[in-house]
């Protein structure tokens, strides 16, 4: 259970206290509501850019590493399709320290051509070197448009294309800036050993005088029902045949969303899961097998993969890899099945309960999704899946019309 407190400025920024006494350190954590599904198609990869701009420093703390470092502290950020994450750790004492360097970078960051041009720079390299240059590092590049057609859930954080980073202009980054980074469109949160109202007064005086900014009213298009099977074969140097399906699925809030990560995990949640059992084990058709949801916000996917042993060819993989997802659509998983996965993920809940960080960002998405709540409540979503529910989500996800299929084919030598 964790508990919290929480405030909202006069400017908008919401603010949440957790307090935890059993540590001397605490976590200052701020979320901005922007990924790159608030990116424009023509100006993709910003929400990750920024990832790296902020890090730039301020007017008043040009090296923002090393005041965190100079405060016993660590920090680091990251990027996903749905929002921004930036976080601190660091003796609960100096959290002032924190609330000073991110009020800072929110009111006075440096954005100019010099900083641009380094960061800029460094996510071109990173584009080449992860995802161009790296074996299998194009699947998602790949794969997401083939599934999503209209959401810009069809390019990774990393860009829709190297151009987008390499062309990006210092008033690109600024108006992007201008209009996502504001305190209305952030999550605050401190966890640790801290007292509430004292954090709540600091909060007050570094930030309540920044100006709230615009609201944020992006008008997000919504991907239309997939109804015909989609796909696309590659040739690409790596050590192994690849096959990807991925499989439209409910929003994070939606109903189904929750059957649908249990389902994964009954797939391929360790080597006593069905696709490891059955299609590595067994049948020896695959060196590696794997299953799991986007957990985006809106709409997601399911993906189900694998890595092809030699001697096996394509049609025969993917005829083993669907009779295995026909299986759990036409029966019912085992009241063990069921139970032994819903313990993996209560297990999994109660250990990111105990780094102050983790409950930081916890809280933080929570708040994201509308309801601060779900950080307590959403294990017991998990409990009340049914045998009978998952089976029938999974008719009605693993579909041919609903799937898109990646044929990534290694080079033949």
């Amino acid at each position: 259970m964790i508990n919290f407190e929480k405030q909202t400025l006069a400017n908008g920024l919401t603010v949440i206290v957790h307090q935890d006494n059993s540590t001397p350190m605490a976590t200052v954590n701020m979320l901005y509501k922007v990924g790159s599904r608030n990116e424009q198609p023509d100006k993709t990869g910003f929400a990750h850019l920024f990832e790296h701009l902020m890090f730039g420093g301020s007017v008043n703390a040009p090296s923002y590493d090393q005041h965190v470092q100079m405060a016993g502290g660590e920090c680091n950020a990251f990027t996903t399709a749905d929002f921004t994450n930036y976080y601190v750790t660091l003796p609960s004492q100096n959290i002032e320290t924190a609330l000073w360097l991110e009020s800072d970078r929110l009111l006075n960051p440096l954005l100019n051509e010099k900083i641009l041009n380094v960061q800029r720079n460094v996510v071109v390299e990173e584009f080449n070197q992860r995802y161009l240059n790296q074996p299998y590092g194009d699947v998602q590049l790949l794969l997401k448009p083939l599934a999503y057609k209209v959401h810009p859930y069809q390019w990774n954080t990393i860009g829709k294309s190297i151009d987008h980073i390499a062309t990006a202009t210092l008033s690109d980054v600024q108006a992007f800036f201008k209009k996502f980074y504001t305190p209305g469109n952030a999550i605050l949160v401190l966890a640790g050993n801290i007292e509430p109202q004292n954090v709540f007064t600091l909060a007050k005086k570094w930030f309540e005088d920044i100006p709230g900014g615009e609201e944020v009213t992006d008008n997000i298009p919504v991907e239309p029902k997939q109804t015909e099977s989609r796909t696309q074969s590659v040739e690409r140097n790596v050590p192994a045949s690849a096959i990807y399906k991925a499989y439209h699925m409910p929003a994070r809030m939606e109903p189904g969303y929750h059957a649908c990560d249990l389902t994964t995990d009954i797939l391929s949640n360790g080597k006593s899961s069905r696709l490891y059992r059955k299609l590595v084990q067994e049948q020896a058709l695959f060196s590696n097998v794997n299953a799991y949801i986007s957990g985006d916000i809106d709409a997601g996917l399911i993906v189900a993969t694998g890595h092809l042993l030699p001697h096996v060819n394509m049609p025969q993989a993917e005829a083993a890899l669907q009779q295995e997802l026909s299986l759990i659509c036409s029966e019912k998983v085992s009241d063990y099945e069921l139970e032994k996965v819903k313990n993996k993920v209560e297990s999994m809940h109660v250990f990111s309960e105990t780094a102050v960080m983790q409950k930081a960002v916890a809280l933080a998405c929570a708040q994201m999704l509308g309801n601060i709540n779900l950080v307590n409540s959403d294990i017991e979503s998990y409990r009340k899946v049914t045998a009978e529910e998952m089976q029938q989500v999974s008719e009605s996800i693993f579909k041919k019309e609903n799937c898109s299929t990646l044929y990534y084919n290694a080079l033949q030598k």
